[in-house]
C-alpha cells in the first residue's frame, strides 16, 4: 500500500498550476488566508478519488487488472519523463490580485488534468488491487484528500519562508527530479506486482 502513497505524492507534489498558485500565495503573504484554496483543493481530489474508486471496483476485476495495470504503468512512467523534461519557469506566476477561496481551488483542480492524473490510477488499478473498496475507500480518499491539502500548503509555506530566493528554477528542477524518479519506481513496483506476476503465475 506504500506505492499508493508514493505515487499520490509523486503526482500532487510535483510543480503545477495549483502547486505554483499556492507558492505564490506564500511569496505574497497569503499563506495562511489562502487555507480556503487548500481545502478547495482536497475536496476536489477527494470527490475524484470517490467517483473513480467507485467505478474502478467495477470496471477493474480478474484479468482485466494485469492488463489495466499495464497501460497505467505505461502512462505513469510516460508521465515521469514529462515531469523530468519539463522546463520550470516561475516567471509565469501571475500576482495574486485577491485571497484564493474554497471555490477556486474546487474549481481548479476539477478542471486540472493533473488531478485526473493523480487519482485515476490509484482508484482504478491500485485500489482494487489491494481491496480496497467500501468503508476503506472513503476511508483512503480522505486521507489521500488530506495529502492534497498539503500540496499548495506546502508550496505556499516554501514561498513565505524562503522568499523571492525560491525563484531559482534549479530548486523545483531538482524536486521534479526527484519526484520524476520516485515515479518510475512506483511504476515498476506496479508492474511487477500487479502485471508480471499475474501473468506468470497464470502461465503455469
Amino acid at each position: 500500500m506504500l506505492e499508493i502513497v508514493a505515487y499520490a505524492l509523486g503526482v500532487m507534489y510535483t510543480p503545477g498550476p495549483v502547486n505554483l498558485l499556492g507558492l505564490n500565495a506564500g511569496l505574497h503573504g497569503q499563506a495562511k488566508a489562502s487555507l480556503g484554496f487548500y481545502l478547495g483543493v482536497g475536496l476536489a481530489m477527494l470527490t475524484l478519488f470517490v467517483l473513480f474508486g467507485l467505478a474502478g471496483a467495477a470496471w477493474v476485476q480478474g484479468d482485466m487488472l494485469a492488463v489495466v495495470g499495464a497501460l497505467g504503468c505505461g502512462y505513469i512512467l510516460y508521465l515521469a519523463v514529462k515531469i523530468a523534461r519539463s522546463s520550470i519557469d516561475l516567471g509565469t506566476v501571475r500576482q495574486a490580485p485577491r485571497v484564493m477561496r474554497l471555490r477556486d481551488g474546487l474549481i481548479m483542480q476539477l478542471c486540472n488534468p493533473k488531478g485526473v492524473v493523480a487519482t485515476l490510477p490509484i482508484a482504478t488499478i491500485q485500489f482494487p488491487a489491494v481491496g480496497i473498496h467500501g468503508a476503506g475507500l472513503i476511508v483512503w480518499s480522505l486521507g489521500l484528500a488530506m495529502l492534497a491539502v498539503g500540496a499548495p500548503g506546502s508550496y505556499a509555506m516554501v514561498g513565505a519562508v524562503l522568499g523571492r530566493r525560491v525563484e531559482n528554477p534549479a530548486i523545483l528542477k531538482g524536486f521534479s527530479l526527484a519526484m520524476a524518479a520516485l515515479l518510475v519506481a512506483v511504476a515498476l513496483s506496479i508492474g511487477y506486482e500487479h502485471v508480471w506476476l499475474p501473468l506468470a503465475s497464470g502461465g503455469h
